[in-house]
């Protein structure tokens, strides 16, 4: 008698408010232990994904069940989902992660789109995952698109507030959901005042100050942040540079997965209760700028820094040597400057003669092997 089929059902629903109000997961569940049952297959394991997204492979249950497939043998046969798009809504990754379990011997199976193993069966599947990913696509931007014009009418979509700031009810109800707005917090925006007069003109001991400085004082005066905790230079410096505090607070900033920032036309400003006037906020900011520390200041984008992996590819296509001679080359030519002390302007230099990326030649360079005209 053959054992019978080990199966893990995997149950997800997008978001927090699914999981706790909506009824989806039992019956997700009701419906794969019945389609278990009329197969005669044993359920094993039970992986639930409350408030999740499946765009991505970022979820504690979902890693936790491909680790499970990963040991020899796997803890079960066939992992089961209602549909395939709670499994994943990205066509790519929804075929990476159905080939790496059929390596370990582990199918996948949705009990409202049944499919066999051949190549009709996986194009169809495929397409499938396409609509998927549209259509998570298509909802994502018209949430956004609501999200936008909500902050437009003053509003506050949701997160933590800035620091100086509390979420309220607004008066406005549409549906069965209570607006909220951002009111000032008397106790933190004392803080923040604090902040941007130690940026305007120091604690009197001395001129204005800088970021780094103001937040040793915070520390040392005892202040905490809302949360209890000391405050760090990023909060500080995330402090000065709010356009929230003089009443205008940008919403839809960065891309949430890159953390890239968006171009202006995609910025929506919401109108908040100021805590403090533009002649202020520009008054620390000239201020910080006097000291060579400008708050506005933006960090350069993802990439822009120079990394010694481009500076060995500079080298080696200058010279037409191979990358690993160019990486050797760059070490030593590093290692000599640090001794004498010269100047990093003068960046990495290779000795072989004739080359556009040739510097002055040590004393001795070109006898014994040819590797000389590289040290």
């Amino acid at each position: 008698m053959t054992a019978p089929v080990r199966a893990a059902l995997y149950l997800r629903v997008s978001t927090g408010r699914q999981a706790e109000n909506d009824l989806s997961i039992p019956d997700q569940r009701r419906q794969a232990k019945g389609y278990c049952t009329s197969r005669g297959w044993e359920i094993v394991a039970d992986y639930v994904e409350p408030g999740v997204s499946a765009t991505d492979d970022k979820r504690p249950e979902f890693q936790r069940m491909i680790d499970a497939t990963t040991t020899k043998p796997p803890a079960f046969d066939v992992i089961v989902v209602h549909s395939f798009s709670r499994f994943f809504r990205d066509q790519f990754q929804l075929e990476f992660y159905v080939r790496r379990l059929a390596k370990s011997g582990v199918r996948l199976v949705s009990i409202t789109q049944e499919l066999g193993d051949d190549p009709m069966s996986n194009m169809i599947r495929q397409i499938m995952a396409l609509f998927d990913e549209y259509q998570s696509r298509e909802n994502a931007k018209h949430t956004l698109r609501a999200m936008k014009e909500n902050a437009r009418q003053g509003f506050w979509n949701g997160s933590l507030p800035p620091i100086g700031y509390r979420i309220v009810e607004a008066d406005e109800q549409r549906g069965h959901r209570t607006k909220k707005i951002l009111e000032i917090d008397p106790i933190q925006a004392e803080t923040v005042r604090l902040i941007f007069r130690l940026a305007r003109e120091g604690d009197g001991a001395s001129g204005p100050m800088g970021v780094k400085s103001i937040t040793k004082h915070l520390n040392a005066s005892g202040i905490r942040t809302r949360d209890g905790g000391r405050w760090g230079i990023g909060a500080v410096h995330k402090v000065l540079t709010r356009t929230a505090y003089i009443g205008r607070h940008r919403f839809n900033t960065k891309f949430w997965k890159t953390r890239e920032r968006k171009p202006e036309t995609e910025i929506v400003e919401m109108a908040v209760p100021p805590i403090i006037n533009a002649a202020e906020r520009a008054s620390a900011s000239a201020a910080q700028a006097s000291r060579g520390n400008p708050v506005e200041r933006s960090p350069p984008p993802r990439g822009a820094r120079r990394t010694a992996g481009n500076a060995y590819r500079r080298i080696a296509q200058a010279c037409g040597r191979d990358r690993r001679q160019a990486q050797a080359a760059l070490r030593r030519d590093r290692e000599r400057r640090r001794r004498s002390r010269r100047s990093d302007a003068e960046g990495p230099h290779c000795r072989a003669q004739g080359c556009p990326r040739s510097g002055p030649r040590r004393r001795g360079a070109g006898r014994g092997r040819d590797r000389s005209a590289w040290a």
